[in-house]
This record gives structure tokens, C-alpha cells and sequence, in this order.
């Protein structure tokens, strides 16, 4: 049932309106492009009532079906639709209004400006003390890592320096050299000794 109701509207209250202003704007005519616009916006203030009244009215029987009519009625050539309601009602509402809903939207301009820029500073701030904390636990880790050392391979780092090996490369290699590992001679030699 939904697309029954979706596909048309789709179809024939965006796509075929669409590709017809295309025609007008590439042709040129004045005539054809001003019936479109009115089109258009009789269509964005059908779609913004749509959103309110398919809330509370969506139970109404018939209500999908006469919302097809209606675009229909608006593209209608015979009809007329769109041009009529656009002269009657919507062109003089905002000739009328016209001065009231500039100033309104320049101040909507300005306060989204300045929530902007005062959500810009927070949002600054904020990763500016996340930046330093994470600095500072990192610091403290690594100061953590440096005391794990001990002085040993911390001597052996500083004399190897000019070594082109690693540092954590160098510690192991001289930890393993300063500690020989009991071979096998010598606990071979106390078990040859026992057997002689």
C-alpha cells in the first residue's frame, strides 16, 4: 500500500515537475518558468503541511489517496492548480508579510552566526583540556617507563649511544652479555666429577 501511494507522488509530484522546469529553464520561457516556480512553491508548502497533518490525519479514510488528487490537481494544465492557489492565497500572504519574515531570518542568520561561534569556542576549549590532559597522563607514563629502567641499561644506553642500534634493542643485547648463562660444562662438570 505504501508504494502504491509513495511511487505516484514520486513520480508524478517530483520527477515529471522536475524534468519540466528543466525544459523551461533551458528554453527560456518566461511563461512556462514562472508557472513552474509557482509550482515549486505551492509544492515545499504542501510538503511542509504534509508533515503535520500525516500525524493527526493519517487515519482519515481515503486520506493517501485524496493527497495524490491533490498533486494531481496541482499539475493539472486544465486546473491550473498551483498557479490558482499561488495568485489567490500565497502571493499576496507574502507580499504582505514580506518585510516581517526578512527581518525574521536575518536575525535567525545572526543568532545561528553567534551560537556558532560560541559553540566553535566550546568545542575549542573543550579538545584544547582534552589535549592537555591526555599530555599530561602521557608524560606521566613515560616518566613511569624511564623509572622501570634500571641504572645499569640506563649507563649502557648512554654509552652505546653512537651505536646505530636501538635503545631497547641495546638493553636487551647488554643485559644478556653482563649475565652469562650457566652453561652446560660446568653443571656437566660436577655431574663428570661425581661419576669419576
Amino acid at each position: 500500500y505504501c508504494l502504491f501511494v509513495f511511487f505516484p507522488r514520486l513520480i508524478f509530484g517530483t520527477l515529471y515537475p522536475a524534468y519540466y522546469s528543466y525544459k523551461a529553464v533551458k528554453s527560456k520561457d518566461i511563461k512556462e518558468y514562472v508557472k513552474w516556480m509557482m509550482y515549486w512553491i505551492i509544492f515545499a508548502l504542501f510538503t511542509t503541511a504534509e508533515t503535520f497533518t500525516d500525524i493527526f490525519l493519517c487515519w482519515f479514510p481515503f486520506y493517501y489517496e485524496l493527497k495524490i488528487a491533490f498533486v494531481a490537481w496541482l499539475l493539472s494544465p486544465y486546473t491550473k492548480g498551483s498557479s490558482l492557489l499561488y495568485r489567490k492565497f500565497v502571493h499576496p500572504t507574502l507580499s504582505s508579510k514580506e518585510k516581517e519574515i526578512d527581518d525574521c531570518l536575518i536575525q535567525a542568520k545572526d543568532r545561528s552566526y553567534d551560537a556558532l561561534v560560541h559553540f566553535g569556542k566550546r568545542g575549542l576549549n573543550v579538545a584544547a583540556t582534552a589535549a592537555v590532559m591526555a599530555a599530561s597522563k602521557g608524560q606521566g607514563a613515560l616518566s613511569e617507563r624511564l623509572r622501570s629502567f634500571s641504572m645499569q641499561d640506563l649507563s649502557t644506553i648512554r654509552g652505546d649511544s653512537s651505536s646505530t642500534v636501538p635503545p631497547s634493542v641495546t638493553v636487551r643485547t647488554s643485559s644478556k652479555q653482563s649475565h652469562p648463562k650457566p652453561s652446560r660444562s660446568a653443571s656437566e662438570g660436577t655431574g663428570s666429577s661425581g661419576k669419576c
